[in-house]
């Protein structure tokens, strides 16, 4: 289930079925996210109006809820996507941007929750600050879409999260992190010029959901999202001179990805 192969085996099924993601996300990540999954070999749609979401999320094969720019019109269109997604047995990612750092959104968040999401994926500082607003402690968070704890600073917070919303848990940073509330496993992938890039964490939300459309079991796909990512950003960070093109060369790496690749490079770690 964690093992290269059968991340290889995600991503080729990605490409044979090219599963139609619908994604309800902020106005800063559109273009990339729309990129990410293409590369990938997904189909990407952006449908926010509250008049279209509803019909058009039994169409998808899996769904995308991102806080990042929310709007109070936006709020309504996640909230009937996500209801409708659960009622239709739907898979669909909800990323917590800024969460503890506004309580507007974080308050969205924990409506959103209701609707059992299959993952929640999002930096240490969310995750946190999630954790904190379902048990009713005081908010604590990051300052946006900045992180102010590391990954392993999360774990607790992620585990606990997980098994109150039944949701697998995702949380990325130096190491990224993935629990079901029991069992832990840890992907150490990646490089550390990412976090300079806006939007690859929302795309790492993207591919979840990518993965989630072709993979029944929840927490491998949460997984394997963050290897596919983590290896693209890894081998695209050996060639370029900074950020501004590393978010290209991980499109590229993304596209020409194969088994040997993953094979070679995929370091996954099941801790617990």
């Amino acid at each position: 289930m964690f093992s290269p192969k059968d991340v290889a085996l995600t991503r080729k099924r990605i490409r044979e079925k090219v599963p139609l993601i619908h994604n309800i996300t902020n106005v800063v990540v559109t273009q990339i996210t729309a990129n990410m999954l293409l590369a990938l070999g997904a189909s990407p749609a952006m449908v926010n109006a509250r008049e279209e979401v509803e019909e058009f999320v039994i169409k998808a094969n899996a769904l995308v809820i991102n806080l990042g720019t929310i709007t109070h019109f936006q709020a309504e269109s996640m909230k009937l996507a996500a209801k409708m997604a659960d009622n239709h047995h739907i898979p669909w990612v909800m990323d917590p941007v800024g969460i503890g750092a506004i309580s507007y959104r974080s308050h969205v968040a924990l409506d959103l929750l209701a609707y059992h999401p299959s993952v929640i994926r999002g930096n240490p500082s969310e995750i946190i600050g999630l954790n904190a607003m379902v048990h009713r402690h005081p908010l604590m968070g990051g300052r946006g879409v900045d992180s102010l704890a590391r990954s392993d600073e999360a774990l607790l917070a992620a585990q606990s999260l997980a098994q109150y919303s039944q949701s697998i848990v995702s949380i990325s940073g130096k190491t990224d992190y993935v629990t079901d509330g029991k069992q832990v496993v840890a992907i150490h992938n990646g490089d550390a010029m990412m976090p300079y890039v806006t939007g690859l964490g929302c795309s790492a939300t993207a591919i979840t959901a990518a993965c989630l459309a072709v993979q029944q079991s929840k927490i491998a796909a949460a997984v394997h999202a963050m290897v596919l990512l983590g290896v693209a950003g890894e081998r695209a960070a050996k060639q370029v001179k900074g950020p501004g093109s590393l978010c290209v060369a991980i499109l590229d790496e993304l596209y020409q990805m194969d088994e040997a690749t993953l094979l070679h490079a995929s370091k996954i770690e099941p801790i617990q």
